[in-house]
């Protein structure tokens, strides 16, 4: 049999667990608020940091309400001031804000700018930089009062129909409000309206038949905005009005008007450089005065066929229709002058004495070798065919031979070989056949020969023929001239 439990020993383990209750229940509440404070106040910081960084990517810094970033991250903070990645987010909404403030600046939007720069110096951005952009928002601030009145003049100006031609004018004054801020919606919209009505008055100068004017306009227009929407209409239209004023000047060609016709070639090559219609147009017209001058030379009709040459020689003076019909009017002269050695000698004194005066005439005005028939070696040559020993002939002479020389020099330097073969023969009838003159022949069939073969490569072998021709002319024994007469006759040749 157990014995009896002593009443002692219960009540002292009933005291020892009425002791650990205690404990427990101290324990319990010692721990109760820094278990609180250690999950509760975490998980809130979380969510605000959360939230404070969806706001930042959908770009609302601040808002009143609470909601912005700046005030999510600073709510979080004061949660917990040591929290550093806390910081962290607020340092990049700062960052944010600068960035924010240079775009806002650019964009023109000053007062949005200034609001962002103030975020930024609020939360403590670096000085140097807010310095930098405040700055450049008051030097943006100081031109957008410049450009509000740029654009008041530029919209003044195109409500009074001043589009273009002086810095007073509309457009001028909307690129200089642009200039100063490239953005700037009114200056924009401006400039659109006026190149509207610019391009509408190109339309009406192209349909009332002033092309050059139209092309001008068009020609400005593309300058400013080539994406402007009513440019390719336009264009479109000043091309049609370009075709049919060729056909034009192939109408009055065809009918014998040549001033005409040239007038309508020059025109459509002004306006469009390259358009080789126009460049062909050009040559006909030339050749055709080359055929008159020819017709009145062979009716001893010198100053018609002078008059004629001139003309011809002033569109395409390195034509071959040219070049012959200035010689042909050259032989004309030599053949009339003959005619008239056979006068008597009182007569053909008094004729040498004019000719000779008119010489000297030209000689003064700088007319030393051109225009054809008037010149001061047209007349001198005239003269010495009549009497070339007549003393006053052969001082002129002497004094005219230097020019001949230095005008053959410059023309073969530019590459003007027409104009430098009229020079030399100018210069050998007047040194007469020295061996500078051979050598001044040779050099200059070198340069045909040179061009003939490029004409070659180009298929342009009617010209090319010609090139043979005066090289052949100038010196037969010239260099590559066989070669060169070699491959012209196989490109001659039918493709097989």
């Amino acid at each position: 049999m157990r014995a009896a439990a002593d009443p002692r020993d219960r009540g002292a383990r009933r005291w020892g667990s009425l002791a650990l209750g205690a404990l427990l229940a101290a324990a319990l509440l010692w721990w109760h608020k820094p278990i609180s404070e250690a999950i509760w106040p975490d998980t809130r910081i979380q969510q605000l940091q959360s939230d404070a960084a969806r706001a930042l990517q959908a770009g609302e810094l601040s808002r009143s309400d609470g909601r912005g970033a700046r005030e999510l991250y600073e709510a979080a903070l004061a949660l917990d001031p040591d929290r550093g990645d806390t910081r962290d987010g607020l340092l990049q909404v700062g960052e944010v804000a600068l960035a924010r403030a240079e775009a806002q600046i650019e964009a023109g939007r000053l007062d949005d700018a200034r609001a962002s720069l103030q975020l930024a110096r609020e939360l403590a951005m670096p000085r140097a930089a807010i310095d930098e952009i405040a700055t450049r928002l008051e030097r943006t601030r100081d031109s957008a009062v410049d450009v509000e009145r740029l654009v008041r003049r530029a919209d003044a100006a195109r409500a009074a129909g001043r589009l273009d031609g002086d810095g007073d004018a509309a457009l001028p004054l909307y690129q200089k409000a642009l200039g100063l801020r490239p953005n700037d919606v009114g200056a924009l919209e401006g400039r659109e309206d006026a190149l509207s009505d610019l391009l509408q008055r190109a339309s009406q100068a192209g349909e009332a038949g002033d092309l050059l004017a139209a092309a001008t306009m068009v020609e400005r227009a593309s300058e400013l905005d080539p994406g402007h929407i009513d440019l390719p209409r336009v264009v479109s239209l000043l091309a049609g009005r370009v075709d049919q004023r060729l056909q034009k000047a192939d109408a009055d060609l065809r009918r014998g008007r040549l001033e005409r016709a040239l007038e309508g070639y020059d025109m459509v090559a002004a306006i469009q450089p390259g358009n080789e219609a126009a460049a062909r147009g050009r040559l006909r017209v030339a050749n055709a005065h080359a055929s008159l001058s020819q017709r009145h030379a062979a009716d001893f009709r010198i100053r018609e066929a002078q008059q004629e040459l001139g003309a011809a020689a002033a569109i395409a003076p390195d034509a071959p229709a040219v070049i012959e019909a200035n010689e042909h009017l050259a032989q004309t002269r030599l053949l009339q002058a003959r005619l008239e050695s056979g006068l008597p000698p009182v007569q053909r004194k008094k004729r040498v004495r004019e000719l000779l005066k008119a010489a000297a005439a030209a000689e003064a005005r700088g007319d030393l070798l051109s225009p054809p028939g008037d010149s001061a070696y047209d007349k001198l040559r005239t003269a010495r065919a009549i009497a070339a020993d007549d003393p006053d002939v052969i001082a002129m002479t002497r004094r005219l031979r230097p020019a001949a020389h230095a005008c053959f020099v410059t023309a073969l330097r530019r590459n003007q070989l027409a104009t430098a073969g009229g020079c030399l023969d100018a210069y050998a009838v007047l040194e007469g056949e020295e061996n500078s003159v051979q050598a001044s022949r040779r050099q200059l069939a070198l340069r045909w020969i040179a061009v003939g073969d490029e004409r070659v490569g180009a298929g342009d072998l009617q010209m090319a023929r010609r090139a043979l021709g005066m090289a052949r002319s100038l010196d037969p024994s010239a260099e590559g001239l066989e070669a060169f007469s070699r491959r012209l006759e196989r490109a001659s040749l039918p493709p097989r």
